[in-house]
């Protein structure tokens, strides 16, 4: 065990998908894994271990938020040694490109937080998927014929932005908002191993589109098939 996951050692896969949600998460298990057995229940963060067309996959809610997200990451690359990391997730659209259902990549994130203090860096990090895993979710992308659009986005640490931060992000190029890529692309960076974002959108912050939290939980198909494609070439 971690201090968080309740897996023993070699009950977790090599590649596992994120969703925050942990519903999301067994909604994945239920519905996508073969043979999917619940290996942690810590805290009400499921985690699942199944296959995929004969692969192993595993499957962990990571809750909201970059320390959050910073957790889950850390112990599932330096307690169970995860090589590849998905996060599947949900974004507010915030550039006029991008719609309700899009599907989007996060190439590289901008973040207002402070979650690279951590690690003592003489400049500021810009932290980007792996190369290697945005390769293989094209190399999906083309086979399923599930599209996705792909940029900077940003990770921030508010909700409620009172200040509206993310029209200007806009106008440098992000895509959406969500609030747990960088730390997962900052661990994965100092750890050395494949981490990408794919996010849909949930809700578009320039039209007040949105959709429903059984939407969000349950109907994503897409983004967690493109996931699964690309984690099991």
């Amino acid at each position: 065990m971690s201090n968080h996951i309740g897996a023993k050692k070699g009950e977790i896969a090599k590649s596992v998908l994120l969703p925050g949600d942990p519903l999301r998460a067994k909604f994945i298990a239920e519905n996508f894994l073969e043979g999917a057995k619940c290996y942690n229940e810590i805290r009400g963060m499921y985690g699942f271990t199944g296959t995929y067309k004969g692969v192993p996959v595993s499957v962990q809610g990571t809750g909201m938020g970059m320390p959050s997200m910073g957790i889950y990451s850390w112990e599932l690359m330096n307690d169970y040694g995860c090589e590849n990391l998905v996060r599947i997730g949900t974004a507010g659209g915030c550039n006029e490109g991008i719609h309700c259902r899009d599907i989007v990549v996060g190439l590289s994130t901008s973040t207002d937080s402070n979650f690279e203090g951590n690690f003592n860096l003489p400049a500021k990090v810009a932290p980007t998927c792996s190369y290697e895993l945005l390769c293989k979710v094209q190399k999906a992308s083309a086979a399923t014929g599930i599209g996705f659009k792909a940029g900077n986005i940003l990770s921030s640490d508010v909700f409620y932005d009172l200040k509206e931060s993310w029209r200007d992000m806009m106008k440098m190029g992000a895509l959406c908002v969500e609030m747990e890529a960088a730390a997962l692309y900052m661990n994965a960076a100092w750890c050395k191993r494949n981490a990408i974002a794919i996010m849909t959108v949930s809700n578009d912050l320039l039209t007040g589109d949105e959709t429903t939290a059984e939407e969000r939980q349950t109907t994503f198909t897409d983004m967690m098939k493109l996931a699964l494609e690309a984690v099991t070439q």
